[in-house]
């Protein structure tokens, strides 16, 4: 999971929209720094993230009910409504993700009554085109980051020591096992489990089918995708009138001299993009025949090494032997007559020696067949190395397709930029117009492909109908089937629990002794900490010569909390990449949120953390004070950021004492006099010329 971009509109203390907040991803320069004073919306921006995602809310956050901004409800008319809303956006493995959860205020004379949240989730994959999903995005989001976890990624950090208190255990022994993948085994289990005490009701007989609902049901489906197809052709007309707006547009962009190069430069660039995802989907398809034609290849080691040892075992036995055939000694016996001319009577000397070949030679045809076969195995084994270097070479194209499309992108970004700010009013004025229309064809795309699934899931809807309504009562076989399914069901069972055993007692071994590096590297005490088998995380000491619990303070639960999840996201990046598990969760690309994470540490360990963070998490995002920020933070920080912004928060307060933070020679305002009798926040982006 890699954040991209956050937005917010009358969210907390933030009026109407806010600037997009780009997330730096990069490998180096991972770290996006927001500075605020307290009560500037530091700890608003983290609950942010955690309400659009899961609408959950930090211990510190309070009045959780208030989430609409004050300013925006005030300035509402009677009966008017005000809108409130959280956006990010975010890429997984391949696929782009966009989610708003928002929320109305409608405005009353006495008061104001608040609607329900909802929550809204579209999806991009490669060819850039913005799909509804499948499934709730709840369940999508679980998927990705469950929300038994989130609080180990979006944090306060002043609060952080709580995950290692007693009554916090539990939750850390199902947390680590989510990571693991261990409690995906466990929910597996129990499943089957379930499935094998339904197995003897299921094959019943079905009672009548009710055909005349069936076809109602069919007739309504019919008449749904009527009209979905009759709004996919008026989709259709008006993209075909945005594109030739856009042309329109663009054309008149590139007929002002002063913006010349960079139109012909974009159209370029667009062109590329087009070319690179057209490659990328001929690419991905050439990727599936490879593996639909000969992937079964690498399944077949095994099998073809038992044939081996087969052939060989034959040979050693003398069952298998390249010479004289038995075929040929019968052919000598049944002529009477050996290839040296003697006469094969039989009961002769001649014929006895003879007919003792016959135990001696092998089979011509078992001869010829093993030949053949052992032939047939080599080019298997050929076949699997060969899928291996074809699967790596489309592979590596694919993500050199996708590189080459993110620069471009990013390129063309750039680009939108600098014409959107430009001093000529007409340019800036023609670009604007060009992000509306891209706007407008963005949804139009996004409406399209959400109709186009929703035409799939109907027509599959009118298919099962059509089974439903010939379908014939089950018969006696089926039982048998029932046995053999049941038997299925509980070796599969004894073979997850071995394989959660054995799985879980390594990771968790792996995983202490990593904990241990980094609080090590991080504390300048002797103590160490330790996960026991029921997943319980305790500090420790040995200076007796026995292990004792150790009374950790607040700074040292910190410090433990902080190389926990450390540990964790590098543990089970480097578990997942080495064991190809499938069921852990994408750790490779987990972000860490956190507010206020040095407040009550002392200088060695701010800057041992402010060291070791950046390093291991994939993506860091910190919410801090001026004070926090500078010094030894600051210092060991500044090589990894990506992104600055600052928090400016408007007091209505009249006799404000007015604060300012001063990053790469400039003066960014922290706290500014309020123009009106509201206090609210804005967002500014800080530059730096690296």
């Amino acid at each position: 999971m890699k954040l991209t971009s956050i937005k917010l509109c009358n969210f907390r203390s933030f009026y109407g929209k806010t600037p997009e907040i780009i997330i730096s991803g990069g490998d180096v320069l991972n770290t996006t720094v927001i500075y605020g004073n307290n009560g500037a919306g530091k700890t608003s921006l983290l609950n942010a993230f955690t309400w659009v995602l899961y609408e959950k809310f930090s211990a510190a956050f309070a009045s959780t009910e208030q989430l609409v901004n004050k300013r925006a409800i005030a300035e509402a008319k009677p009966s008017q409504s005000v809108e409130c809303w959280v956006e990010i956006n975010w890429e997984h493995e391949g696929k782009r993700y966009n989610v708003k959860r928002q929320c109305r205020v409608y405005k009353n004379k006495t008061d104001f009554a608040v609607t329900k949240t909802e929550l809204l989730m579209q999806i991009a994959g490669d060819d850039g085109r913005w799909l509804y999903p499948n499934q709730q995005p709840e369940e999508i989001i679980g998927q990705i980051l469950p929300v038994s976890l989130h609080q180990y990624f979006f944090f306060d950090g002043e609060r952080i020591e709580e995950i290692v208190r007693s009554d916090k255990k539990a939750e850390i022994a199902e947390a680590i096992k989510i990571f693991l993948g261990v409690e995906v085994i466990n929910r597996s289990i129990r499943h089957l489990g379930e499935a094998k005490k339904s197995l003897d009701n299921e094959l019943k007989a079905i009672g009548d089918s009710e055909i005349k609902q069936l076809l109602r049901e069919q007739e309504k489906i019919q008449q749904e995708i009527e009209r979905i197809n009759s709004r996919q052709t008026e989709i259709i007309q008006e993209l075909e009138h945005q594109q030739t707006l856009k042309k329109e547009t663009g054309n008149r962009l590139h007929e002002l001299s002063a913006a010349k190069e960079l139109q012909e430069r974009r159209q370029e660039l667009e062109t590329q993009k087009k070319s690179h995802q057209d490659n990328l989907r001929q690419t991905r398809e050439a990727l599936k025949k490879i593996i639909s034609a000969r992937g079964y290849t690498v399944l077949l080691p095994d099998t073809t090494a038992k044939f081996r040892t087969i052939i060989h075992e034959l040979k050693q036995r003398g069952e298998l032997t390249s010479g004289i055939s038995r075929e040929f000694v019968h052919e000598l016996l049944n002529s009477q007559r050996c290839i040296c001319g003697a006469e094969l009577h039989n009961g002769s000397h001649a014929h006895i020696n003879v007919s003792k070949w016959l135990e001696k030679a092998g089979s011509s045809s078992v001869e010829e067949t093993a030949i053949r076969m052992s032939a047939q195995v080599d080019e298997i084994d050929k076949q699997a190395t060969a899928f291996w270097e074809e699967v790596d070479r489309e592979q590596a194209r694919i993500n050199d397709l996708r590189q080459n499309i993110s620069q471009i992108e990013l390129e063309l970004h750039n680009i939108q930029e600098r014409l959107r700010k430009d001093a000529n009013e007409e340019i800036s004025s023609l670009q604007k117009r060009l992000d509306e229309i891209e706007n407008k064809i963005d949804e139009l795309n996004r409406e399209q492909g959400a109709n186009q699934q929703q035409l799939s899931h109907l027509q599959t809807e009118i298919d099962a109908l059509i089974k439903q309504i010939a379908k014939q009562k089950l018969n006696e076989e089926k039982q048998l089937l029932a046995q053999r399914r049941m038997n299925a069901t509980q070796d599969a069972i004894e073979r997850l629990t071995e394989v959660r055993n054995r799985q879980e007692k390594q990771f968790r071994l792996q995983l202490e002794k990593r904990l241990q590096e980094i609080f090590t590297a991080i504390s300048f005490t002797p103590y160490q900490p330790k996960i026991s088998d029921k997943y319980e995380l305790t500090l420790v000491e040995n200076t007796s010569g026995l292990e004792a619990p150790v009374a950790a303070s607040t700074g040292e639960n910190q410090i433990l909390s902080l190389s926990f999840i450390a540990s964790i996201i590098d543990k089970v990046r480097e578990w997942s990449e080495r064991r190809k598990i499938l069921t852990v969760p994408d750790s490779s690309t987990f972000p860490i949120v956190m507010d206020s994470p040095f407040g009550s540490l002392d200088e060695t360990h701010r800057r041992r953390i402010a060291q070791t963070l950046p390093k291991l998490a994939n993506q860091l995002i910190v919410l801090v004070t001026k004070t926090q920020w500078r010094g030894e933070v600051e210092a060991e920080m500044l090589d990894r950021i990506g992104r600055e912004y600052v928090l400016t928060y408007y007091s209505s307060k009249p006799d404000c004492e007015q604060d300012y933070i001063e990053l790469a020679g400039k003066r960014y305002p922290l706290v500014k006099q309020s123009p009106n009798e509201f206090e609210y926040t804005e967002i500014v982006a800080v530059e730096r010329d690296w």
